[in-house]
């Protein structure tokens, strides 16, 4: 028997604790005891997001919040700016456009970050943008862009800024209300370390204002519907919510602010420096070339020359049980991506380490054995873990 690990950037392991308030039996979605967990899920969640907005939850993956970010605030025709530098924003890109809107694309390098000097520039030039679309963190890539300066820069344009956080929520700090983000996306199964299977998304009052002349047809993902059975005594969901997953998603919410956001926070950035000063060691190189760009919720790495992407991420999985990600869109086959998002600890990344050196080894690149495990424990060490 091999005994089984994820460590991808999404789906993240789950406490137990969690899974078995996933596990309770079923309860109606308008009964007094699922209305309770519900409201203490939302208050939660503000506190996560560090929000006094509207925070809504919907039943989907973090591409529904996406596209709820996309239908309820544009009208076809409208002109947008989608900041792309990995496969998220392509896929806001796609969104735009399926959806009728007009579109600025702002490309950079998959691996690098955005430069909020270039935004400004393309606002000053586009008058008539109506929203900013960008990631937090590009799940793709590893690269985290810095939303406190682009936040402080499109409050002062008529644009709404829309952040797709669905893997840096949790990992990195976000201040949705101090750093004027307007719309901003998550998801369960990230760095809350809940089942997959529900997003939520909150609003500010700039982008309520968008809402209310929104012409794009919506049903399911209707905000206006949202708030309008969040308003009622008690609140409630127009549809029917995933309600085990929100029961979960309290236990996991809860374990999360006990620990405290900010040493979450510090927990991730070790995990994450522990991770990319291990491959280093190893001799390979991190996708992300600035570590100042560097997020802390995946480490995308660079296959060596001459060795395959799928044989690392298979010989891992099927021979040590340690599952990692490849690449996306123009990187598959060109990296692999080890998550340390939510549950995760020192040995777990130790783990990951560990049979990333032997998948490698069995594939002949050169390195010496044990260096990149010793890297990571060492980093541990310096950086004081067991604090955190």
């Amino acid at each position: 028997m091999i005994k089984k690990y994820v460590m991808t950037p999404g789906p993240t392991p789950i406490p137990e604790d969690v899974l078995l308030e996933h596990a309770r039996p079923l309860m109606h979605h308008r009964s007094p005891e699922f209305s309770k967990i519900f409201i203490e899920v939302t208050e939660k969640l503000k506190k996560l997001l560090k929000t006094e907005n509207d925070v809504f939850i919907l039943t989907s993956s973090g591409t529904g919040a996406m596209e709820a970010s996309v239908v309820n605030f544009f009208s076809k025709g409208d002109l947008v700016l989608v900041v792309s530098a990995g496969n998220f924003g392509e896929r806001f890109k796609k969104m735009a456009a399926r959806f009728e809107l007009e579109l600025i694309s702002l490309d950079y390098e998959w691996g690098d970050a955005a430069s909020p000097g270039d935004i400004k520039k393309v606002l000053d030039d586009n008058p008539s943008i109506k929203g900013v679309m960008i990631q937090l963190s590009e799940t793709s890539t590893g690269a985290l862009n810095d939303m406190k300066t682009i936040g402080s820069i499109v409050k002062d344009y008529p644009a709404i800024l829309v952040v797709d956080a669905i893997s840096g929520l949790g990992a990195s700090d976000l201040r949705t209300d101090e750093w004027n983000l307007d719309v901003v996306i998550g998801g369960s199964q990230k760095a809350l370390s809940a089942p997959t299977g529900v997003s939520f998304i909150s609003i500010s009052d700039k982008a309520w204002k968008l809402c209310e002349n929104s012409n794009i047809p919506k049903f399911y993902f209707d905000l206006k519907a949202a708030k309008s059975y969040f308003q009622k005594t008690p609140p409630q969901t127009p549809w029917t919510p995933g309600i085990s997953i929100i029961v979960a998603m309290n236990k996991a919410l809860e374990i999360l602010l006990e620990e405290g956001l900010e040493k979450v926070f510090e927990r991730h950035r070790i995990l994450a420096l522990a991770t990319q000063k291990a491959a280093e060691k190893l001799g390979l190189e991190p996708l992300v070339k600035d570590k100042n760009k560097r997020g802390f919720s995946v480490t995308s790495i660079v296959v060596p020359e001459g060795i395959s992407a799928k044989d690392i991420t298979k010989i891992m999985r099927e021979k040590y049980g340690v599952t990692i990600a490849g690449g996306q869109g123009k990187l598959a086959g060109k990296i692999i991506r080890i998550g340390h998002l939510g549950y995760f600890g020192m040995f777990d990344v130790i783990i990951s380490i560990s049979a990333l050196e032997m998948a490698l080894k069995e594939l002949g690149f050169e390195f010496e054995v044990g260096s990149g495990i010793t890297e990571a424990q060492r980093t541990f060490v310096e950086n004081n873990y067991l604090d955190y």
